[in-house]
């Protein structure tokens, strides 16, 4: 045991983000304004009665398929499933050897599209952050609002200290 504080060494240490703000969608790349649009689309088939909250998430595969999703409420609350949980699952099932290279985000409520973007939840975090560790390759993130939109370069970003299977790993004593 140590005999002082002295003995400890405290080192702090920082975590910060950052990301590109847009004013307007025609601001994207062509690729990126497609998946956007994709996600804005997509949010229309959400089924959300209890919200009201309806979620679309459009994912581009590297070779440039879009996969979409959108959020699926249950009356059986928490067995409904996110917009992009679902949308990453289709591509994950359909499309196993092809890889997510980026993912848009829209979210709308019962005034329209939201003003502000809305970043995915600690779970949808989870599973982009799980998806990049598999795959060895980031996720650019999309997150669209009508007042502006912010892209994250990489999805782990969202979810420093993520959760991950080098974490399962049982170390010998």
């Amino acid at each position: 045991m140590p005999e002082s504080i002295k003995d400890y060494i405290m080192q702090v240490k920082n975590i910060s983000i950052s990301w590109t703000e847009f004013k307007d969608v025609s601001e994207l790349s062509p690729e990126d304004q497609e998946l956007v649009l994709s996600a804005r689309k997509i949010s229309e088939k959400a089924y959300a009665p209890y919200s009201g909250f309806n979620v679309g998430a459009a994912v581009r595969l590297e070779d440039g398929t879009i996969v979409t999703g959108t959020n699926i409420e249950n009356a059986a609350f928490p067995s409904g499933i996110c917009a992009e949980r679902n949308a990453l699952s289709s591509a994950a099932s359909n499309y196993p050897s092809i890889r997510p290279v980026a993912v848009a985000i829209a979210a709308r409520n019962l005034n329209g599209f939201t003003h502000d973007p809305v970043p995915p939840c600690g779970n949808c975090r989870q599973v982009i952050a799980e998806e990049e560790f598999r795959n060895g390759s980031p996720i650019k993130i999309i997150l669209t609002g009508t007042g502006r939109i912010q892209v994250i370069e990489k999805g782990g970003d969202l979810l420093p200290l993520q959760f991950n299977r080098n974490n399962l790993t049982v170390n010998p004593l």
